[in-house]
């Protein structure tokens, strides 16, 4: 981890799409790849977000870390593969259930 937390949403107010957070990150991409995967992207990054980052301690590395990550993934493969929106993931027969939904709707005996 860094040594000093970053504050994420006052830090990127501004930004407004992918190549935005991209260049507030400095990380260096191809305006085609974005062109293409930006909402992928962006979304990749909010899974990516949503799963390490803590309020208060995550550093700009880390988020800036995830960001590149989220974008490599698109660089080395494609929306289709990654499946990154429930949309695709339902058409390739993924589901994802909650554990408080296992076992509703079966009828008493």
């Amino acid at each position: 981890m860094s040594a000093t937390p970053y504050d994420f949403a006052d830090e990127t107010a501004d930004c407004e799409g992918a190549e935005d957070f991209l260049e507030h990150f400095n990380i260096a991409f191809e305006r085609s790849v974005v062109h293409v995967n930006r909402l992928h992207i962006l979304q990749r990054f909010h899974n990516y977000l949503d799963a390490h980052a803590k309020a208060g301690v995550t550093g700009y590395d880390e988020y800036r870390g995830w960001l590149l990550r989220a974008y490599e993934d698109f660089v080395r493969s494609d929306a289709q593969t990654e499946k990154v929106f429930s949309v695709l993931q339902r058409a390739a027969g993924i589901t994802k259930i909650s554990i408080g939904a296992i076992g509703r709707g079966k009828p008493a005996t």
